[in-house]
């Protein structure tokens, strides 16, 4: 397998890394009775009486309502901008680049070669691979092609996987050699009967290609052994290279699927933090909406760039991930170009990259965010093109924002979303220049309301449910007709499980999560309020707030603390949180950590420190 170092080369490229359909016939996993809720959801989208305060806080620039109706579909998105900028390059990885008119050419070919097999109408497709060329190919030809992609984060277990393709119904899968001894190890117990093996080189050029190739399997040994079987109790299993893959489509015709808002895009699947994780079944019309919103909010920023094709998008985050996912689609929607980090672990290596040629848009977690800051390096680059730093995935810290604003000149927007919602749910205005601690306003055409248990709307400055309704919100999960019915309110609204309080301009702020809150001698805690403040503890790089069992209080705070003072102690840890914090609110016990437990995208687990505090 190689050492951590050699593997990171890789590996490290992905630890960066809820609306119902009609007839079950053509979304499969959804039922009749969904049909009622997408109807009181169109009927609600115009006819909602609701107040938005947000709207008046809104730049100049950005419209309160969007165009929709512009694209069918996803398809129709990418086979204009393909056309309009086919001599543009659409992405660099490693300095080689890839232009607009071969991302056209192979995701058709790719297109060809899976309508070849076989697959049905609306199949589902699953899509295992880190931030490489090879990513963008594969899912632009599955959509191309009139199925369903299934994101598959390249790091699962052999039983992640399996559910993932058995409760997705996936029957092929295109995936990096890199991880096919994990599915070596549960193809026979899935409906997987096609399967697409690419290797880290493909298109990295002929001979760098192969050089690349070589170096990962033999020199790094980042490809463990793996037999995968060419029989399995349901019938034949054919596997295919991508280069073959290719060779084969080209001589083939991309037949035009027929496809509208309505016809599903991605099976995205949540983090399954608290348990097996549910797929988010995300429509065209819900990416298509995701896309133009994500554009019509990033309009105020974009006035400093001549050119917005010429802008330059920094790919860091897992291409698998949400957030990640819809950026680049919308930078496929500019004409724009995307820089393919496969690494960002390396930070010394990213910086690099980052020296190499201007960069605009720079989108990540505040985990990354703090990375690059701790860099001796960072400093050095050269900012005065950058416009927007668009932090997600995760609650954003006061400290690092203002770290962030002094050493590159460019605010940390901070922004909230799910899978669930195309990762687009509200965001702070880009022309913001300090950090406001809330997760901003909703984008146009969403409404958000605080909520009730029982899904009544309550006034302005009441702690409550923030809920959420709009044409980028899931149409359901799939095959989970009781998650579904938990998962919306009677009118339509879907819960996020975020405890939130919007105020009279309409920015919201995140109070926690319902199950993350500790109870303290009866008084509500929310670790993402004491994050917050322990964040600024000079010497605090990061922290994690949970609930630990206590015989007097019900619930005892302990901290976990990763410091970058070595002389940082304690005391003075626990003087700043007397300072600060009221008493119930002050942690009981603190602990330093050389690292936080994380998810794939960056997301601090407090469910596995709170298991090994038990």
């Amino acid at each position: 397998m190689g050492t951590g170092a050699e593997k990171s080369l890789v590996y490290g490229s992905l630890c960066f890394g809820r609306q119902h359909l009609g007839l079950v016939l053509k979304t499969g996993g959804l039922h009749q009775s969904d049909n009622v809720r997408l109807e009181n959801f169109r009927m609600t989208m115009t006819a909602d009486t609701l107040d938005r305060p947000w709207l008046s806080s809104y730049p100049a620039a950005v419209p309160h309502t969007l165009d929709l109706s512009q694209y069918t579909s996803v398809v129709d998105l990418l086979e204009e901008s393909f056309k309009k900028n086919a001599r543009s390059p659409v992405s660099v990885c490693m300095e080689e680049w890839m232009t607009y008119a071969e991302l056209d050419s192979h995701s058709a070919a790719i297109g060809a070669w899976l309508q070849a097999q076989g697959l049905e109408p609306g199949a589902r497709v699953a899509l295992m691979m880190p931030n490489v060329p090879q990513f963008m190919v594969c899912m632009a030809a599955i959509l191309r092609a009139g199925y369903t992609c299934v994101n598959v984060n390249p790091l699962y277990t052999a039983r992640e996987l399996q559910h993932q393709l058995c409760d997705s119904g996936a029957s092929a899968i295109l995936i990096l050699e890199n991880f096919a001894t994990t599915l070596e190890e549960v193809i026979t117990h899935t409906q997987v009967r096609h399967v697409m093996l690419t290797s880290f080189g493909d298109l990295l050029g002929f001979w760098y290609g192969r050089w690349m190739t070589f170096a990962v399997r033999h020199l790094a040994k980042m490809v463990p052994a793996f037999r995968l079987p060419y029989h399995g109790p349901q019938g034949e299993i054919q596997i295919t290279t991508f280069k073959k893959a290719l060779e084969q489509g080209h001589g083939k015709p991309l037949k035009r699927p027929t496809l509208d808002h309505d016809s599903i895009a991605f099976l995205q699947y949540t983090g399954g933090t608290t348990g097996l994780s549910k797929g988010a079944v995300l429509t065209h019309g819900n990416i298509v909406a995701a896309i133009l919103q994500a554009e019509a909010w990033f309009t105020p920023a974009l006035h400093k760039l001549s050119d917005i094709r010429k802008a330059n998008c920094v790919a860091a985050l897992p291409l698998y991930h949400i957030f990640a996912l819809t950026l680049s689609l919308l930078t496929v929607r500019w004409g724009a170009r995307m820089t393919l980090i496969p690494n960002p672990r390396d930070i010394g290596k990213f910086i690099e990259v980052l020296k190499a040629r201007p960069f605009h848009l720079l989108p990540a977690v505040n985990t990354l965010f703090n990375a690059l800051l701790q860099h001796h390096q960072f400093k050095t680059l050269d900012f005065s093109n950058l416009v927007v730093s668009q932090a997600g995935g995760m609650a954003a810290s006061e400290g690092t924002a203002r770290h962030w604003l002094s050493v590159t000149g460019c605010a940390m927007i901070e922004g909230w979303g799910m899978s669930e919602t195309c990762a687009i749910g509200t965001n702070n205005p880009v022309t913001n220049r300090e950090f406001t601690g809330t997760i901003g306003l909703p984008l146009p055409d969403i409404l958000v309301a605080i909520k009730d248990d029982e899904g009544r709307s309550l006034p302005i400055g009441t702690s409550g449910e923030i809920c959420i309704k709009g044409p980028n919100v899931m149409r359901g999960y799939y095959n989970q007709p009781e998650e579904n019915e938990k998962a919306f309110t009677p009118d339509g609204y879907m819960r996020t499980g975020d405890i939130g309080i919007m105020d009279a301009r309409g920015y919201t702020k995140i109070v926690d999560r319902k199950k993350d809150m500790i109870l303290v001698s009866g008084f509500n805690v929310f670790p993402n309020e004491l994050e917050n403040v322990i964040s600024l503890c000079p010497g605090v790089v990061e922290c994690a707030a949970i609930g630990v069992p206590d015989a007097k209080s019900g619930e005892a705070i302990k901290v976990f603390i990763v410091k970058d003072d070595p002389t940082l102690t304690e005391e003075q840890v626990a003087a700043y949180c007397h300072d600060n914090l009221t008493g119930y609110k002050r942690p009981k016990y603190l602990e330093f950590r050389d690292e936080l437990p994380k998810t794939n995208v960056g997301k601090i687990l407090r469910r596995e420190l709170r298991s090994k505090s038990k």
